[in-house]
């Protein structure tokens, strides 16, 4: 961590003490620490108790210094920032938006990871308001620092304990790890369902809504990375930080994936593509009739295995999605579309499409295999991204 830029948010909880000692700790290590108290933590802790260990300014408000902008400067020179204590009020404004202090401001502004570590009583900590707000922060790729069980201020034992300090500092590390990992990779991501239509109004489709093609753009991004997201159907929303590319058909993918994936340097293909497509689309709705409706279906590209024909030098990763004989029929997929890897995603009852969690495997070479685990798409992210930087290579 020599030489690291980190911005260390300390909010206002009896926890906020021991943010003094861990300050010590980095700076010894050799990171360069610019400290943002709450006006809940200068009740707790004093700004020259960081002062004096940081030997920098120590920021409490947005009127600090307003000519150069904190919570932009602050953010765009940190590689990191990491939030401990984090209180269920500041954890529940980040995950609404709610920018009212400099702390949560800057955090709104930040492209970098974020590490959050919440310290508050068990009560809190287990409502359902703040499960929900830490869930839906992980999904955004926030890395949370779970608490420990353990005696708490109240007098009473339970879960809520700041985290100990060897742990934030190895949630933080990962963290800065992933910070420039791909910088300098141009990396190809297909994600989201193709719609082929048969009128007008209706189409066919598949369960899939683009999560973790989505999931692992912005973790790329926040590797480093130049990223293109070909993204299909989907009400989620692309991360800021990505170049976007829309598709509806499995023919609009193909177009777009011979532009902007042939020649990445690496490729990521999680889009669920129809292998067949309606033969014709009726120019207007079809109307119910006493018979049968009969559509002929016809063959689309295969977008996968024309990425392999023509990948080069560059690093192809595929998706297989299976209901069964799951292994045998993705190592199938992993030969004969020539790829480099291939990830396993277990669908049987949908149940690895959209936000709910999912379980996937990589498998690559002859007979290699990596277990990613099972966690919400960000989390798999981050974990399949590790592996394949290690097995891919980042040269």
């Amino acid at each position: 961590m020599n030489g690291m830029r980190v911005v260390l948010g300390v909010c206002g909880g009896i926890a906020a003490y021991k943010a003094a000692a861990l300050t010590s700790t980095l700076v010894q290590r050799g990171v360069e620490l610019d400290v943002i108290l709450t006006a809940s933590a200068e009740r707790f802790i004093a700004p020259l108790t960081f002062a004096s260990l940081t030997a920098r300014p120590v920021y409490g408000s947005l009127w600090d210094a307003p000519e150069r902008i904190p919570h932009i400067r602050l953010v765009r020179e940190a590689q990191a920032i990491l939030i401990a204590p984090a209180t269920a009020n500041v954890i529940a404004k980040l995950a609404h938006g709610i920018a009212g202090d400099l702390l949560t401001t800057a955090v709104l502004a930040a492209r970098i990871p974020i590490v959050i570590a919440p310290a508050m009583n068990s009560a809190m900590y287990e409502h359902p308001a703040t499960v929900a707000n830490l869930a839906l922060l992980r999904e955004r790729g926030y890395d949370i620092v779970e608490p420990e069980r353990g005696f708490l201020a109240e007098r009473e034992s339970g879960p809520g304990r700041l985290a100990s300090e060897e742990r934030l500092i190895e949630a933080l590390e990962r963290a800065l790890r992933r910070r420039n990992s791909l910088a300098g990779k141009r990396i190809a991501i297909t994600a989201g369902p193709t719609r082929e239509a048969f009128d007008p109004i209706r189409f066919v489709s598949n369960a899939s809504t683009g999560a973790i093609g989505i999931a692992l753009a912005r973790e790329a991004a926040l590797r480093g990375a130049e990223v293109v997201l070909m993204l299909g159907p989907t009400l989620l929303e692309p991360p800021a930080q990505v170049t976007t590319v829309r598709f509806t058909t499995a023919r609009d993918l193909f177009d777009a994936a011979m532009r902007h994936a042939v020649g990445a340097d690496w490729t990521i293909a999680t889009a669920a593509v129809a292998d067949y497509r309606p033969a014709e689309t009726a120019a207007s709705k079809l109307k119910k009739s006493e018979g049968d409706l009969l559509v002929r279906f016809e063959r689309n590209p295969d977008v996968l295995a024309a990425l392999g024909e023509r990948k080069g030098g560059s690093k192809l990763v595929g998706f297989a999605a299976e209901t069964d004989d799951h292994e045998a029929n993705a190592r199938e997929k992993l030969r004969n579309k020539h790829l480099d890897a291939i990830v396993l995603n277990d669908v049987r009852d949908e149940r690895g499409f959209g936000l709910v969690q999912s379980t996937l495997t990589l498998l690559w070479g002859a007979g290699e295999k990596r277990e990613i685990g099972t966690g919400t798409k960000p989390h798999l992210a981050a974990r399949l991204l590790d592996a394949l930087e290690e097995v891919l290579g980042c040269s």
